[in-house]
C-alpha cells in the first residue's frame, strides 16, 4: 500500500469511527512511515491516530517525526501521555529531542521524566558537541565474565526489551571496565554451562567519550559493525553506538560538507522549504562577498591590460573559454582530493605524490584541449599565432587549476581546517584571475602589444 493509499484508508477509518480497525491498521504500519503520513493530515486526527497506538509503537514514531511534528504533538499531550513517550525512548533519542525543542518544551519534557533517566540525560548532554559522547546510547547488555551462557541468556530475556540492541553483548569487571565483547550468535552457538570469560572476544574495537563523530562513522564502515562501545578515559563502558545513529552522523557531515563545497555557512537549519528566506540568505551572503571581492582581481588584471585588448580584441573572446576550462579543472582535482582525505585514502605527507601525479595528468589534459581548441581556432579565424597563444595558455591553466586544486585542501587539512571549505567556489575563482593573467602576458609578448 503506497502512501496516498494508507492516508485514504486512515482518513476514512476515522471519519467513520472504526476504532478498532483503524488501531488495527496503525500498528500494521512501519513507524518510519508515519512521520510522511502525518505531514498529510490534520492536526487534529494526527493526535487521534498516535493516542490509539501501544505505548512501545507511539515511542517508535515520535522518534521517528521531525522536530516541529514532535513539538507540535507534546503540546497536545498530557503528561501521563509524555512521561510514557520519555519512558519508552532510548536517551539518545531523548537527548536529540532535547536539544532541539525550545525551553518550555524542554521544561515540560524534563518533568515528566523519570530522575534516573533525567540524570542520564544530564550526563549526555554534557559532552562536546560532535563526539561519540552525544550520539551514544547507554541502553546495552552487560554481562559479566563468570556468568555461564545459561544465566547470560536468562540475564538478556529480562533486559532485552530495555536495550537498543541484543546483537553484541559486552562483558564488564565490576568496576565497569570493558574486558570483551560476545556477540548472539556466538551465545546461541556455545554450551550453556561454558563461562562467557572463556568465549568472550577480548580484542575489542571502542571509541573514547570525545573521539569525533566523523571518525565513529570510518570505524563503521571499516569493520562493518553493528554497534560500538564507547569508554570513558578509564576505559569504562558508559555506552554504546548503533548503526543508525552512525548512518545520522553520515548524512548530517555529507551535507555540511557539500554546503562547504557550495560556498554556503552550514547551519543546522530545517529542511529547504521549512527554512526561512532570511536564514537561507545569511548562510549564503558571507562567502559570495568574499568571492565577490576576489573576484575583482580579475577585473583589475583585464583593466591592467586594455591596451592589448584595444589592439587585438578578438582575444576577449576567448577568456570565458579560459576561465571556465581552469575552474572546471579544478573543481575536479579539488572533489578527488576532498574525497580522498574525507575517506582517509590521503594524508598530508602524501601532498608531493599528489603533486607529481597531477602534474602529469594535468600536462596530458591540457595538451588535448589546446590541439582540440587550436584546430577549432584555425578552422574559425586562420590565425597560427592566436591558436598558439590560446593553446599555451589552455596548458598553463590546466596545470595551475589541477595544482591548485590538490593543494589548498590538503593545505586546509593541515591546518586543522575542514578541506571542503576549499573548493569550487574559492578555486575557480583563483583559477579565473591567474589564468587571465597568463594569457595576457602570452599574448603581449607573442603579439608584441
Amino acid at each position: 500500500m503506497n502512501q496516498e493509499q494508507m492516508i485514504e484508508t486512515l482518513t476514512n477509518l476515522i471519519e467513520n469511527k472504526k476504532i478498532k480497525d483503524l488501531r488495527e491498521f496503525l500498528q500494521s504500519i512501519n513507524s518510519a512511515d508515519f512521520p510522511s503520513i502525518i505531514e498529510n493530515v490534520n492536526e487534529d486526527k494526527i493526535i487521534i491516530i498516535y493516542r490509539l497506538l501501544s505505548k512501545e509503537k507511539a515511542a517508535e514514531v515520535f522518534v521517528e517525526l521531525n522536530h516541529d511534528d514532535q513539538e507540535k504533538l507534546i503540546n497536545c499531550l498530557t503528561d501521563t501521555e509524555i512521561k510514557n513517550v520519555m519512558n519508552e525512548i532510548y536517551m539518545d533519542d531523548a537527548v536529540d529531542l532535547i536539544e532541539e525543542m525550545p525551553s518550555n518544551v524542554v521544561k515540560r519534557i524534563l518533568t515528566n521524566t523519570k530522575p534516573a533517566n533525567r540524570k542520564i540525560i544530564n550526563e549526555l548532554l554534557k559532552y562536546p558537541d560532535d563526539t561519540a559522547g552525544t550520539i551514544m546510547t547507554t541502553e546495552f547488555i552487560d554481562l559479566k565474565e563468570d556468568m555461564t551462557v545459561d544465566e547470560a541468556f536468562n540475564y538478556i530475556k529480562q533486559k532485552a526489551l530495555k536495550k537498543e540492541t541484543v546483537y553484541n553483548c559486552y562483558v564488564v569487571a565490576a568496576d565497569r571496565k570493558l574486558l570483551g565483547i560476545i556477540d548472539i550468535k556466538d551465545l546461541l552457538a556455545a554450551d550453556r554451562k561454558e563461562i562467557i570469560k572463556d568465549i568472550m572476544n577480548t580484542n575489542v574495537v571502542k571509541v573514547n567519550t570525545l573521539e569525533d563523530q566523523e571518525e565513529v562513522t570510518r570505524i563503521f564502515d571499516k569493520y562493518n559493525y553493528v554497534a560500538l562501545p564507547v569508554v570513558d578515559q578509564e576505559n569504562r563502558l558508559v555506552g554504546i553506538i548503533t548503526i543508525d545513529d552512525a548512518i545520522d552522523v553520515i548524512q548530517e557531515e555529507t551535507l555540511e560538507d557539500f554546503e562547504k563545497m557550495a560556498a554556503i555557512t552550514p547551519d543546522d537549519g530545517d529542511s529547504y522549504l521549512k527554512t526561512s528566506v532570511f536564514v537561507h540568505a545569511k548562510k549564503r551572503i558571507v562567502w559570495l562577498l568574499v568571492l565577490m571581492v576576489s573576484a575583482m582581481f580579475t577585473g583589475q588584471v583585464i583593466e591592467n591590460f586594455e591596451s592589448a585588448i584595444s589592439a587585438l580584441p578578438l582575444l576577449v573572446a576567448f577568456i570565458p573559454m579560459l576561465m571556465d576550462t581552469g575552474g572546471n579543472c579544478g573543481s575536479q582535482t579539488s572533489t578527488l582530493i576532498i574525497r580522498g582525505l574525507a575517506m582517509k585514502e590521503l594524508s598530508t605527507k602524501d601532498i608531493f605524490k599528489v603533486i607529481w601525479k597531477e602534474i602529469r595528468v594535468s600536462v596530458i589534459v591540457g595538451i588535448v584541449l589546446a590541439i582540440a581548441n587550436s584546430i577549432r581556432i584555425m578552422i574559425q579565424y586562420n590565425d597560427l599565432k592566436i591558436a598558439f597563444v590560446v593553446g599555451v595558455t589552455l596548458v598553463c591553466t590546466v596545470i595551475m587549476a589541477k595544482l591548485i586544486g590538490c593543494i589548498l585542501p590538503m593545505i586546509a587539512k593541515k591546518l586543522k581546517l575542514d578541506p571542503a571549505i576549499m573548493a569550487a567556489p574559492l578555486i575557480t575563482t583563483i583559477v579565473d584571475t591567474l589564468s587571465v593573467l597568463v594569457f595576457f602576458n602570452i599574448s603581449t609578448i607573442v603579439f608584441q602589444i
